[in-house]
C-alpha cells in the first residue's frame, strides 16, 4: 500500500494521460450518454489481491462516459460551470500533504492561506470589518449553519414560534435546512412574488405582521441572489431593508449569482446584497471550481462561532488561538481542505480573469435571450435572470416537453427543464467555463430546428 517512487511515477503517468485524453476529448464529447446503462463489470466487488490500474482507469473512464457531460462546453442545464484545471491540482495538492484544518493549530498557515480567500470574499461584497466564514462542501450545508446562527441569534434557541420567510423560488435547501434544523413546514412560511418573479416585499411585510400579530416570532427572510429557475434577483436592497426595519436575520442565497459581483453589471443587479447578515456562494457553479466547494459568509463572524462552538478533552493539546478555528463557525470537525481549490486558481489567473469569463457569460446569455424571443415558433416569457433564459412552446406543456426531448435527445447539447407559474418550462444556463459564442450558436440553431420541426 506504500508504492516506491518509480511505482508512483508510473501511476501519475498513466492517470495524466488519461486526464490529458478526456480533456482534449471534451470539445467534441456527446453532450449526454444516458442510454447505454450501466455493465455488470462495474458493479463487481473489489478483489482479494491486486488489480491493474491500466484496466482500472479503463473502467472508470467507461463509467464516467456514461453520464450528462458536465464538464464539457454544451452543458446548458443546470449550474455546472466545467471544473478549472488548475483546480483539479490544487485537489492532488491539498490531499497529497493531508493536513488536518478543522482547527487552526495543527497547520496555522494553510488555515491562514484558506481564511485569505475568506477575506477577500469579504471584501468583494463589501461587509465590514469583524465579517468572516468558511469554506463548505456547498450552499445547502452553508444554509444549514446560516439558518442555525440565525436562529440562536434572534431567538436564543429553538422556539416553535420562530418563523422563515421565502419565496416560492427560494431554494429548497432553505426548507430542508429548517426541517434539519427541526422547524416544522409551518415555520416556513412562502411570500408571493410579483409578475416579475421577484419576491413581493409589501406582501413580506404584511405577512410578518399579521404572524407577529398571531404570537410566532419571526426571526429570518431569505432573499435570493439569482433563483435556480429563472436566474431573477430579487430587490436584495428592499428586502434587506424589511429584514432591518423588522429586526430579522437577512440571509441572501447568492449559490449561483453571488460571484457576479465581480462584475460591474453583477454588481447593479445584487445592489443590497451587502446588507446580508449571512450570504452562501457555490464556486463550484459561477467561479469554475469542481463540485463540493461552497462558502458561507457572515456580516459578524463572532455569531457564527456563538452558535457552532463546540469542544472536547482531546482537543487540549492543540493551540486554539492561533487562526480561525474552522470547527467553531460550521458542524463540521473534520473537513477538507477546500479553500486551496479556489486559492490557487485565483492567484494562477489573476482576478481579472474570473471576471472577464463572467462578463463573457452575460453577454452570451443576452445573445442567447434575443435570438429566442426572435423564434416565432417559441415563448420567452421573462428577462434573461444573469444568464439564465427559460422558454417554452406555444403549444403548451406536454409540447415543452417533447421540445426538450428532441432537443437533448441529438446529444449535441443538454437543457434542463423546470416550472415557473404553473408551466413546463426549459431553461438554457450559459456557464461553464468552456463555453463560448461558438457553442452558444451550435446550442441555439439545435433549438430553433427542433422549434420549427414542432410548429
Amino acid at each position: 500500500m506504500e508504492p516506491d517512487k518509480r511505482t508512483r511515477q508510473e501511476w501519475t503517468a498513466a492517470t495524466t494521460a488519461w486526464v490529458e485524453d478526456f480533456m482534449s476529448g471534451l470539445e467534441d464529447a456527446p453532450a449526454s450518454n444516458l442510454d447505454s446503462g450501466v455493465p455488470a463489470e462495474l458493479l463487481a466487488p473489489p478483489p482479494d489481491r491486486p488489480g491493474d490500474l491500466a484496466d482500472l482507469l479503463g473502467r472508470f473512464g467507461d463509467a464516467a462516459g456514461r453520464a450528462i457531460e458536465t464538464a464539457g462546453p454544451r452543458f446548458f442545464g443546470y449550474f455546472a460551470p466545467g471544473g478549472l484545471y488548475s483546480s483539479v491540482l490544487a485537489e492532488m495538492l491539498a490531499y497529497t500533504v493531508n493536513r488536518y484544518t478543522g482547527l487552526a493549530g495543527p497547520a496555522p498557515a494553510l488555515v491562514a492561506l484558506e481564511h485569505s480567500v475568506v477575506r477577500w470574499l469579504c471584501d468583494l461584497f463589501d461587509l465590514p470589518e469583524g465579517a468572516g466564514g468558511l469554506f463548505t462542501s456547498g450552499a445547502s450545508i452553508a444554509t444549514l449553519a446560516a439558518l442555525h446562527a440565525a436562529r440562536e441569534d434572534r431567538l436564543g434557541g429553538p422556539d416553535p414560534r420562530g418563523t422563515v420567510y421565502v419565496t416560492g423560488h427560494t431554494h429548497y435547501c432553505v426548507a430542508k435546512s429548517a426541517r434539519i434544523a427541526g422547524l416544522t413546514a409551518d415555520q416556513v412560511r412562502t411570500v408571493p412574488v410579483g409578475p416579475d418573479e421577484r419576491m413581493d416585499v409589501g406582501a413580506a411585510a404584511a405577512l410578518i405582521a399579521r404572524d407577529r400579530a398571531a404570537g410566532r416570532r419571526p426571526f429570518l427572510l431569505v432573499g435570493t441572489a439569482g433563483t435556480t429557475s429563472t436566474g431573477v434577483v430579487d430587490r436584495l436592497d428592499e428586502v434587506g431593508a424589511l429584514a432591518r426595519r423588522e429586526g430579522l436575520w437577512f440571509h441572501v442565497d447568492g449559490a449561483y449569482g453571488g460571484a457576479f459581483q465581480l462584475t460591474e453589471r453583477g454588481r447593479e443587479v445584487l445592489t443590497g446584497i451587502s446588507a446580508a447578515d449571512s450570504l452562501t456562494l457555490d464556486p463550484h457553479k459561477s467561479m469554475f471550481v469542481p463540485y463540493g466547494t461552497g462558502v458561507l459568509l457572515v456580516r459578524d463572524q463572532r455569531r457564527l462561532r456563538a452558535a457552532h462552538s463546540a469542544t472536547g478533552d482531546f482537543l487540549q493539546d492543540l493551540d486554539r488561538g492561533s487562526g480561525p478555528d474552522y470547527a467553531d463557525l460550521g458542524p463540521e470537525l473534520t473537513r477538507s481542505y477546500r479553500g486551496l481549490r479556489l486559492w490557487l486558481p485565483l492567484h494562477l489567473h489573476g482576478v481579472a480573469a474570473f471576471r472577464e469569463a463572467l462578463d463573457e457569460k452575460l453577454d452570451l446569455a443576452a445573445h442567447v435571450h434575443r435570438t429566442l424571443s426572435a423564434d416565432p415558433n417559441l415563448v420567452v416569457p421573462y428577462p434573461a435572470g444573469l444568464t439564465v433564459t427559460v422558454f417554452r412552446s406555444p403549444a403548451g406543456d406536454a409540447a415543452t416537453e417533447a421540445l426538450l426531448d428532441r432537443i437533448n435527445g441529438t446529444r449535441r447539447v443538454y437543457l434542463s427543464s423546470t416550472r415557473v407559474s404553473g408551466h413546463h418550462t426549459i431553461r438554457l444556463c450559459v456557464l461553464s467555463v468552456r463555453s463560448h459564442r461558438s457553442h452558444v450558436d451550435e446550442a441555439l440553431a439545435v433549438i430553433r430546428q427542433a422549434a420549427a420541426q414542432a410548429a
